[in-house]
């Protein structure tokens, strides 16, 4: 039966008769009765306006910020209007991720286009159909890398915390050997990294900016990786990307990252968007679906699904993934979003975003021992250090409607994006200074 049509008594009896049972409980007799729920404690059903009251009611209970300064791998950015209009018809919505994309031209088309931005957005030549999110994505991304000779990834410790745990436990499953490389100054060591590159090295992972905020000296790294034969994998962010130079002018091999920004609101956390880009020699070894562009028998411009001999239907057991969908309509909110923002748009975001962090940091460091904790350039995030008790801190912020930095090892995480007007960081910082008194 459909999920969204119950079978009726009749129908139900006919089913159980065909499988060869009286009742619905006789499908569950060779579960341990103990293991069985007798009976569910539910209230009495309301009327829908008594009902709407009630989790109106729950829902105020959720606390409204009026300005954020976290970021942390998701991102408070501005999303045009138009976004969720093309994205919000129920021709999408309803096959935001659909298992026969090949038999829908549509789908296909909005697939081929995002694939091509991402690439425009990342200096890389081929983009897959998208996979969960970026931590999925960095860790499919060193999976591409991983083979019986090398198979050591090396992943500086700065990169976003999650995204290292997904790491470590594709890592873990495919007896792969994960070694983190060490920081000076919130920044990838170069000479500890020189120690870890021999010829077991696969890839090296890399986040530029990374966790803290901070540039890596992702050009200079690439050379060095590519020394020794192994694969330079660039997580970015993909805002930052519209405005600073690409993964592949950078050198990278692979470039992931997490598409949030691009379009999807914070959410409670998802659904998000994990993109992945690389280069020609690696496109058979990308996971997940790609769209191809191609003619019908008449010569019209048609799209397909390709190179899809790489997949597990097909290889099985032997597939270096097990990706074997997409996030269809998140990516296509992203193709939207850089769409409608345009390449003019997308590095005006990132300025106002360099420049409202820059204002946000200056400010800071005129309070006593709020100092930045790295002396490095950052993009929209920075570490500073923090004098006073941090839960304190951030509870007086929240009091005053603003959700504040994340707490880090060094201190406290600061973001700001083009949603931070000038007023909202002025009145962040006079929080900061009324907290420390």
């Amino acid at each position: 039966m459909g999920g969204y049509i119950p079978g009726t008594k009749d129908e139900q009896a006919q089913m159980l008769a065909r499988v060869g049972v009286d009742s619905l409980d006789a499908l569950y007799r060779d579960v341990p009765q103990d293991m069985l729920l007798q009976h569910l404690d539910i209230p009495q059903g309301l009327g829908e306006m008594a009902a709407a009251r009630q989790v109106s009611a729950m829902a105020d209970k959720n606390i409204r910020y009026r300005a954020i300064f976290r970021g942390a791998g998701a991102y408070n950015h501005y999303i045009p209007a138009i976004v969720k209009s093309v994205t919000g018809k129920e021709e999408f919505v309803t096959s935001y991720t659909p298992y026969q994309a090949e038999i829908s031209q549509g789908v296909l088309q909005s697939i081929f286009e995002y694939q091509s931005m991402i690439c425009q957005l990342t200096g890389m030549d081929v983009s897959n159909a998208s996979v969960y999110d970026g931590g999925c994505a960095a860790a499919e991304a060193v999976a591409m890398c991983v083979d019986r000779r090398r198979d050591v990834a090396v992943v500086a410790e700065s990169v976003n915390p999650q995204r290292m745990a997904v790491i470590q436990t594709y890592l873990f499953g495919s007896g792969a050997t994960l070694v983190k490389a060490p920081l000076t100054d919130g920044k990838l060591d170069k000479d500890l990294l020189l120690e870890h590159l021999d010829g077991r090295t696969a890839c090296v992972y890399l986040e530029s900016p990374n966790f803290y905020g901070l540039w890596e000296d992702a050009a200079e790294i690439a050379d060095m990786v590519h020394a020794c034969g192994a694969k330079l994998i660039l997580g970015v962010h993909p805002i930052a990307s519209a405005l600073y130079k690409t993964a592949g002018e950078l050198g990278a091999d692979i470039c992931v990252g997490e598409g949030q920004p691009l379009g999807m609101p914070l959410a409670f956390g998802g659904p998000y968007l994990g993109f992945m880009a690389t280069r020609q020699a690696l496109m058979r070894k990308l996971p997940g679906r790609i769209v191809g562009e191609t003619t019908d028998s008449q010569g019209n411009r048609a799209y397909v699904l390709t190179l899809q001999a790489r997949e597990q239907h097909i290889r099985r057991e032997k597939a270096s993934s097990n990706i074997c969908s997409n996030q269809a309509l998140c990516a296509m909110t992203a193709a939207v979003y850089m769409a409608a923002m345009g390449p003019q748009g997308m590095a005006e975001a990132a300025r106002q975003c360099h420049a409202k962090a820059v204002y946000l940091a200056s400010q800071l460091a005129g309070i006593g021992g709020f100092d930045r904790a790295h002396s490095g350039a950052f993009f929209n995030e920075f570490v500073t250090h923090c004098p006073v008790d941090q839960a304190a801190l951030l509870d007086a912020l929240e009091r005053q409607g603003i959700l504040g930095p994340l707490p880090v090892a060094d201190g406290l995480l600061w973001c700001a994006t083009e949603m931070n007007s000038r007023q909202q960081i002025d009145q962040a910082v006079q929080a900061v200074k009324e907290a420390v008194r």
